[in-house]
């Protein structure tokens, strides 16, 4: 979800105590992420991680997604596609068009999540969007040896980057990707550092039609929602 959106339901449910704190994944940093902060003129916090940090305290492997804390700091919702479904897989890659279905689709589960929010301002703990500590919990991902190596193979793959050891840090970069095949994130980071047309270009898009069925944005498990 761009950050317009966010700035249009903190202006709107901003009274009740809902605050959203956007993370820019970019491994470029201020220079990448700043233009289309301020260009957006947000008065909520945005910050920019450029080492994947929260990315990997949240398990987010992927944009955008979002996790809902309430006032007590406890986790409500864990990490979760922020409003968007695989409906821009049926784009038109040379007109960059999304046929009628498609931006129906989307603009019904923005409008879903969005109510959710709305909801959960107004009700608190009484939100049937706000799980139970048990549910969090359960639809937690615990990480394991593998994701922790990743995150280490690709901090080492940022840094040899920086000090202009390329190869190198491709080798790391790669094998971030492979112990987390998953994490887009990863991916999409990569590809940026190692050239910045790849993000949404020939590449992104030919891992994304690689995914044959499966999925590329993880399913939304809320009432009223079902993606395509």
């Amino acid at each position: 979800m761009d950050l317009p959106v966010w700035q249009k339901l903190y202006t709107e449910i901003g009274d009740k105590g809902f605050v959203p704190i956007t993370v820019a994944f970019d491994s470029a940093g201020n220079e990448a992420a700043g233009p289309w902060i301020t260009a957006a003129n947000p008065t909520y916090p945005c910050l920019v991680d450029r080492e994947h940090v929260v990315a990997d305290l949240y398990d987010m492997v992927n944009v955008p997604m979002a996790v809902w804390i309430n006032e007590d700091g406890r986790i409500v919702r864990p990490p979760e596609p922020a409003g968007s479904n695989d409906a821009f897989r049926s784009m038109d890659k040379t007109k960059f068009t999304l046929p009628p279905e498609a931006l129906q689709s989307l603009a019904h589960t923005r409008q879903v999540y969005l109510a959710a929010l709305r909801d959960w301002a107004e009700k608190g703990e009484k939100s049937e969007f706000a799980l139970s500590e048990d549910e969090v919990l359960r639809r937690l991902t615990e990480p394991d040896d593998a994701h922790a190596l990743a995150a280490v193979n690709f901090r080492m793959g940022e840094y040899l980057y920086e000090q202009g050891y390329l190869a190198d840090a491709q080798r790391y970069f790669d094998e971030a990707k492979r112990l987390r095949p998953e994490s887009w994130a990863y991916r999409r980071q990569a590809w940026a550092l190692e050239d910045p047309a790849k993000p949404g270009g020939p590449e992104f898009w030919a891992a994304v039609e690689a995914l044959g069925e499966g999925k590329y944005y993880a399913e939304i498990d809320m009432p009223g929602l079902q993606q395509p």
